[in-house]
C-alpha cells in the first residue's frame, strides 16, 4: 500500500471508521466493558450501543486515539509515514505537513510509538548476536546539572546505553539499559534467548563471560580492540551491528534529538519496524496494534519517570 492508496482508500472519517471497526473487530463490534455484542446507532459520531450493560461507545474508545482533536485521516496519514519510513519520521516534519502545533505533532508520534511497543513472547535462537552502544551528545556539552546525572563508564561519558540483540535473520531487540554490568547484560539475555540457542556472539568485553551464564560453551567473541572483527566460522557482530547503524542514522538523521526518558519508545519504535519490513500489510498490521493498545493520556506521557531495566 502507498500514500496515495492511504488517501485514495480512506479519504474520509466514515471510511476511516469502518476500517477500524474490521480490525479491531473481525467478528463484528462488541462492547469493550462485557464483550457482549453491538449495534451501530444512527447518530453523527457513529456511536455503537451495547443493550447488555447500556453502554455507548465508538470504534476509538478506549484506544491510542481516544479523546484525540485530529480527523482520523491525518492519524492513518501519519501512523503511514511513521511506519514507513526507514528512519522514523520526527514530530517537527508532521507538525509542517500537516499543518499543526509541535505539541499535536509530538504528542502524535509518540501514541503511534506507544501502540508499537512489542510483547516479546516468542524467544529468539538460533545464531544470536549482542552488543551495546551508546547514544546521546558529549556530556562537555550539556548543562552542568544534566551531565552530573549522565553515567559513566564504557564507550564514554554523558551518554545512554543501549542493549542489542539479534538473531541471525530473524528478529532484533532493543533496550536502554543503566549499566553494562554483567548481571545486568544475564537480565536481558535469560529474558529474550531461547534455551536451544546455537550460538551467542559478542565482542570480548570482560562482563559477556559471566553474563552468558550456562550458555558458556556457546559463546563466541570476536576481539574488537586488537581490530578483529570477523572470525573463522562466521563469527561476528556485524549483524546486530548494522541495526545500531540504522538506529544512529535515524537519532541524527531524522530526530536529532532524545532525551533519556523517551529513548526506550524510539526503540521500540526501530524494532518494530525493523522486525516487520519485509511484510506487505505493515501499514493495517500497526493500526491493529494501535486499536487494541491502551490509551496513552498526555499526563502520563510526560510524568516523571525513573530509568527501569527490563
Amino acid at each position: 500500500m502507498t500514500l496515495i492508496d492511504v488517501h485514495t482508500l480512506f479519504s474520509t472519517d466514515e471510511k476511516c471508521r469502518e476500517l477500524l471497526k474490521r480490525l479491531r473487530w473481525p467478528n463484528g463490534p462488541e462492547c469493550p466493558r462485557c464483550k457482549g455484542p453491538a449495534t451501530s446507532l444512527a447518530t453523527a459520531k457513529d456511536l455503537l450501543y451495547c443493550k447488555d450493560c447500556d453502554y455507548q461507545f465508538t470504534v476509538t474508545s478506549g484506544t491510542v486515539f481516544h479523546d484525540s482533536h485530529l480527523s482520523l485521516i491525518k492519524w492513518l496519514v501519519a501512523t503511514y509515514l511513521l511506519c514507513e519510513s526507514r528512519k522514523g519520521m520526527s514530530a517537527n516534519q508532521i507538525k509542517r505537513m500537516f499543518g499543526c502545533s509541535y505539541k499535536t505533532a509530538w504528542y502524535l508520534c509518540h501514541r503511534i510509538r506507544h501502540a508499537m511497543k512489542a510483547v516479546n513472547d516468542t524467544m529468539l535462537d538460533g545464531q544470536i548476536e549482542i552488543d551495546e552502544t551508546y547514544v546521546g551528545g558529549k556530556a562537555k556539552n550539556m548543562h552542568k546539572a544534566e551531565r552530573a546525572r549522565k553515567i559513566h563508564g564504557r564507550g564514554g561519558s554523558g551518554k545512554e546505553i543501549v542493549i542489542g540483540i539479534r538473531q541471525r535473520s530473524g528478529d532484533l531487540r532493543f533496550f536502554h539499559a543503566s549499566d553494562v554490568e554483567s548481571g545486568t547484560l544475564a537480565q536481558y539475555i535469560q529474558a529474550n534467548i531461547s534455551q536451544d540457542v546455537d550460538v551467542i556472539i559478542s565482542d570480548e568485553f570482560t562482563s559477556y563471560p559471566k553474563a552468558v551464564g550456562e550458555f558458556q560453551s556457546r559463546h563466541r567473541t570476536v576481539n574488537h580492540s586488537g581490530g578483529v572483527y570477523v572470525r573463522a566460522g562466521n563469527t561476528h557482530t556485524n549483524t546486530v551491528e548494522s541495526a545500531f547503524s540504522l538506529l544512529k542514522r535515524g537519532i541524527m538523521g531524522t530526530w536529532h534529538k532524545i532525551s533519556a526518558k523517551h529513548l526506550p519508545a524510539y526503540l521500540d519504535e526501530m524494532t518494530f519496524r525493523f522486525n516487520r519490513r519485509d511484510r506487505s500489510d505493515l501499514f493495517l498490521d500497526t493500526l491493529r496494534h494501535m486499536v487494541t493498545a491502551d490509551p496513552l493520556t498526555f499526563a502520563k506521557l510526560t510524568a516523571d519517570k525513573a530509568l527501569k531495566v527490563a
